[in-house]
């Protein structure tokens, strides 16, 4: 480069772009996709902070990845340049696959295909642009790489996505309680037999990691309005798919309309670039755009769940340790038809049920502490608290949520 490329981030301050390739990674259309999707989704209609991007997140992981890897160095640890560079690379690359308002519409767009697939097929496309430039960072990102440890920063229990996307989040929502101490973490970080390891005098940090992310799902990523507003999008992206499909003209771009009037899978992206580069076209503008045409659309369901979406009238929710009983279930769709005077067809629109799920810490995903005597044990044999083994339990919450009220025209 001419000269150093320089950001100014809200939560690190100055990040420098360290090398020409990054530049013309970040310069390219995947990536600069990442400014026009929101990193919470519509965590906003709850936080009127939370409009942050992905492409934020990704600028900041990458920093942080270029943090632990100078510390990993000043350890001793061998760590090529290229090595370097590629990891940052992965990193920086991790979340390109994501969709439309980040995981809410993940399973509902585009069925049974994770984000993570369409990011690897995303930097292997970059690649191909690249001339191979690439090899490593993909080898790191699909966990083939010799050195191991280099993976685990980009996707492990306690990698460089998590330690961002905490503060981050933190940041923009104003929830001071899910703040981590991601500099002391880094610091406290070591390679040993291949793995990335936390010194010991690292383990309160890492407590305090795993509450705040406990914390952050409860209060933030799982909170009920949430919930229930991506409940109403799922439906209303539903209904416009069946639609679509079924001949019915439903308004929106080149891009979206296309994804709604077929089922594609994972195959036909990876046999198709130009679907590859369609999807690669969507963002949250695309469906905010549609459904500022659906409010006026003659169906009258994507009519009135768009009109709902702009007013924030969003679906009313109740949470519950327990699963719902059909009988209560029943008795909400009767209330609900009933009250809205429904048809039946449009009913399950209007309604939704189901539970969602937290466990802070993943057992088989262990985050490991070197002692100071040198041995390396699982942090939930290495805490002094209960708090760590509890987290390792999956707790489920069960969720009902209905339309409360609707602007008939």
């Amino acid at each position: 480069m001419k000269s150093h490329k320089i950001l100014n981030d809200p939560v690190y301050g100055f990040i420098t772009i360290p090398s020409e390739l990054i530049f013309t990674i970040i310069d390219h259309p995947f990536f600069q996709r990442l400014r026009r999707i929101k990193q919470l989704g519509l965590t906003d209609l709850v936080y009127p902070g939370a409009l942050h991007t992905r492409f934020h997140h990704a600028i900041g992981a990458m920093h942080l990845m270029s943090i632990t890897l100078d510390n990993l160095r000043n350890k001793g640890h061998e760590i090529s340049d290229h090595e370097y560079e590629a990891s940052l690379i992965a990193i920086l690359l991790h979340d390109i696959g994501h969709g439309p308002f980040s995981h809410a519409l993940e399973y509902t767009l585009l069925k049974g295909i994770p984000h993570e697939s369409l990011s690897l097929l995303l930097m292997e496309s970059l690649n191909n642009q690249l001339n191979g430039q690439l090899d490593l960072a993909l080898r790191i990102f699909k966990n083939k790489y010799e050195r191991k440890f280099f993976h685990q920063l980009v996707s492990s229990q306690l990698d460089i996505d998590r330690l961002d996307y905490l503060q981050r989040d933190c940041f923009f929502t104003g929830v001071s309680e899910g703040t981590i101490g991601a500099d002391r973490i880094i610091k406290m970080m070591n390679i040993k037999d291949d793995q990335i390891v936390v010194e010991e005098k690292g383990l309160y940090s890492i407590e305090n990691f795993l509450s705040a992310r406990r914390l952050m799902y409860w209060q933030v990523y799982l909170h009920k309005t949430t919930v229930s507003a991506e409940k109403m999008l799922i439906n209303l992206i539903t209904r416009a798919k069946d639609l679509q499909q079924s001949g019915v003209d439903v308004e929106g771009s080149h891009a979206f309309r296309h994804l709604l009037q077929n089922n594609y899978t994972l195959r036909d992206f990876q046999q198709s670039p130009a679907l590859l580069e369609t999807f690669a076209d969507l963002d949250d503008f695309d469906i905010w755009g549609a459904i500022k045409y659906w409010k006026n659309h003659d169906d009258f369901v994507l009519r009135s769940i768009s009109e709902m979406f702009l007013t924030r009238n969003l679906f009313k929710i109740k949470l519950s340790n327990l699963p719902f009983e059909e009988t209560q279930l029943e008795l909400m769709n009767k209330e609900v038809a009933k009250g809205l005077n429904l048809p039946d067809e449009a009913l399950p629109y209007f309604v939704s049920s189901g539970f969602i799920s937290n466990n802070a810490y993943v057992a088989k995903e262990k985050v490991m502490i070197l002692t100071k005597k040198g041995e390396v044990i699982d942090v939930a044999q290495a805490a002094d608290l209960p708090n760590i083994k509890a987290m390792s339990k999956i707790v489920k919450k069960y969720y009902a949520c209905r339309a409360k009220n609707l602007t008939l025209r």
